[in-house]
């Protein structure tokens, strides 16, 4: 444990996910995933359910858009690309992502969002220690979820998927937007650490420059987040203080 705690100080800058890392987010992705899912399936008489394992398997940490053709491609089903505005009632895949986001937001909007705890002590630890700090989060919620959750003010650098789509960077396993917010920061990307708790996210930590990769298992496991790059894998970012 003394190692774990430790390893992290020597960094100028920490890169945290948002989603499961700093708030409890990633279970609403979660349900609203299966609720698109499970009434897309329905309405078209797919004859295969979605699981819970499709969220980690095929969705998490991804661009939204990306994790609707990965799933389903998953299922064999191929839809129109349709407009980036799509309405949500559409089956294309900007339609099914659109409609996600509706119910995504539905959802904090009736129940808020209370960060975990352990991120928080772990933010103004780091703090505390003079490091720099950015979110970087394929969700185009990032702002909206980090207010929600009284954490805006943490976080100078916010690089959600709006950012990356308008800088045209590929998204994670890609390792591009967080070397994009390390240069926001303007942090050589090897004196950063990522922290992560999805496969993807963990593995364009792992595919980067940076200094090493937290991986945080809120349900991914500890052996996969480890088979996925992580340096180290802990219950809580609590475990290192």
């Amino acid at each position: 444990m003394t190692e774990l705690r430790t390893s992290w100080t020597g960094a100028a800058a920490l890169l945290f996910d948002l989603d499961g890392v700093l708030t409890p987010t990633a279970v609403v992705h979660e349900q609203a995933w299966q609720e698109l899912f499970d009434g897309y399936l329905a309405e078209t008489g797919h004859a295969q359910d979605y699981q819970e394992s499709d969220y980690f398997d095929y969705i998490d940490g991804k661009p939204r858009f990306d994790g609707v053709r990965d799933f389903l491609a998953s299922r064999g089903i191929t839809l129109p690309e349709g407009p980036a505005d799509d309405d949500p009632a559409h089956p294309t895949v900007q339609g099914l992502g659109n409609r996600k986001n509706l119910i995504f937001n539905e959802i904090v909007e009736a129940h808020g969002v209370v960060p975990y705890a352990g991120s928080v002590r772990f933010i103004d630890a780091a703090l505390a220690q003079g490091l720099k700090l950015a979110v970087v989060s394929s969700s185009r919620n990032a702002p909206a979820v980090l207010k929600a959750a009284g954490l805006d003010g943490y976080f100078p650098v916010v690089v959600d998927g709006q950012v990356a789509a308008d800088a045209g960077l590929p998204g994670k396993p890609d390792p591009a937007t967080f070397d994009y917010a390390a240069g926001l920061l303007d942090v050589p990307a090897e004196d950063c650490i990522v922290v992560e708790d999805a496969v993807s996210g963990v593995q364009a930590g792992s595919a980067g420059n940076f200094r090493a990769v937290i991986g945080v298992d809120r349900g991914a496991g500890h052996q996969t987040l480890l088979d996925a790059g992580a340096t180290f894998v802990v219950d809580d970012l609590n475990d290192l203080l």
